[in-house]
């Protein structure tokens, strides 16, 4: 699959095609919108929500969820805040997510029968990595949002004058529902 990428991207080049997507790195409408990496969302999202390139920041990660105050997601968010002039961040989760009740005793038996061993999990744990914790999901979806808007909201590097909302999106019609 790479390699026919690869053959793609080379004539994509060739014809030019990148020039409709020229913009700066300054999203234009000052939005960063946090949300899940689900495939069914990555043309439906910027759809939706009316977005173009170079419009807003787009991070997701599995379940759009901020882990801990001190994860990639919330890091991102604060360089789009202080480095690239957001000030509105939209939490977008959607329906059907595969995060929803992940955890890592379903990875486990995978992760072993790929190779991963016992020792490599205990050496983990011995870092003071909780794999149960690190790995789980959410149980429900409106309370994963709320608790995420919350992080964002509350972190101490936060500025209080940026606008936080949440929503969840349907995974099939793209409708939008505000989480309060």
């Amino acid at each position: 699959m790479i390699d026919q990428i690869l053959e793609f991207n080379e004539r994509f080049v060739e014809k030019r095609e990148y020039e409709q997507f020229l913009a700066t790195k300054y999203p234009e409408k000052k939005l960063a919108v946090l949300s899940c990496m689900d495939t069914r969302l990555t043309e439906l999202l910027p759809a939706a929500l009316g977005l173009r390139n170079g419009d807003a920041k787009l991070i997701k990660n599995a379940g759009g969820l901020i882990i801990t105050p001190f994860d990639s997601a919330m890091r991102s968010l604060l360089v789009a805040v202080y480095e690239l002039g957001v000030n509105e961040i939209m939490v977008v989760a959607h329906t059907t997510c595969g995060a929803c009740h992940m955890s890592f005793k379903e990875f486990e038996h995978h992760m072993i029968e790929r190779g991963i061993t016992e020792e490599t999990f205990d050496t983990i744990k011995r870092c003071g990595i909780d794999l149960d914790h690190w790995l789980e999901g959410f149980h429900d979806t409106d309370d994963s949002v709320r608790r995420t808007v919350d992080t964002i909201v509350n972190h101490p590097l936060m500025p209080r004058d940026v606008n936080v909302r949440g929503f969840i999106i349907d995974s099939t019609t793209g409708k939008l529902c505000e989480v309060k």
